[in-house]
């Protein structure tokens, strides 16, 4: 079995959710808004929800559709902001620029929602995530040690190589891919890993997954 001079070092991050301050009552505001704030809000607004929940969804949703639908009151604008694909968008900047176009379309053809407004209290107010970013106990030279650390590590750490890694350090695949690739030469595997979509389960569930991936070599 093939040993590496570079280990995988499995890493995990605390996140500290903070106000901005900055809101919007129309759909005009939001979209001046989600031009200016910064990527960790528009991070935030897309995957708290896998986060903090775990749980699945038939879609992956965001905050923004949500208040778009329930609170703005235009229900096919909001879905057409929940059907934005994140996993088609390797960048927080790709699914912000995602976002700002089909909330401009929706501005041009369809005059009413121009009008449209909540009243105070009920606007959308923009929160960021904050991430503390820092290293495990767990270390791995070969394969058999990575799925024995990929099997006790925690779902924070999961979630931060899987998510956290690609979309805000802007990162071309996950680590665990890259790792595989690029230290262990393991194209198959690496590819593998980087099909599975983490959108559609749970951070347990992307565990077993790989895991079962990992038991099909070790």
């Amino acid at each position: 079995m093939l040993t590496t001079d570079n280990p995988f070092i499995f890493y995990s991050r605390l996140h500290l959710i903070e106000l901005t301050g900055i809101k919007a009552s129309t759909l005009s505001e939001l979209l001046d808004n989600l031009r200016k704030v910064p990527g960790s809000c528009i991070y935030h607004h897309t995957h708290h929800f896998i986060q903090r929940h775990q749980y699945l969804q038939p879609e992956p949703s965001n905050d923004f559709a949500y208040w778009v639908s329930e609170v703005l009151g235009d229900a096919q604008l909001g879905e057409e902001l929940a059907s934005i694909d994140s996993m088609a968008h390797p960048t927080i900047r790709s699914i912000r620029e995602a976002l700002i176009a089909v909330v401009e379309k929706a501005l041009r053809s369809r005059a009413r929602l121009k009008s449209l407004s909540v009243p105070e209290g009920q606007e959308f107010s923009f929160l960021k995530s904050v991430s503390f970013i820092f290293p495990t106990q767990y270390m791995a030279h070969d394969l058999n040690e990575f799925a024995d650390c990929l099997g006790k590590v925690s779902i924070s750490s999961i979630y931060f190589h899987m998510f956290e890694a690609r979309l805000r350090l802007e990162r071309p695949t996950n680590d665990f891919s890259n790792w595989l690739m690029s230290s262990l030469n393991e194209k198959e595997l690496a590819l593998k890993i980087a099909g599975l979509d983490p959108y559609s389960q749970t951070a347990e569930g992307l565990r077993a997954a790989m895991l079962k991936i990992l038991g099909k070599r070790r």
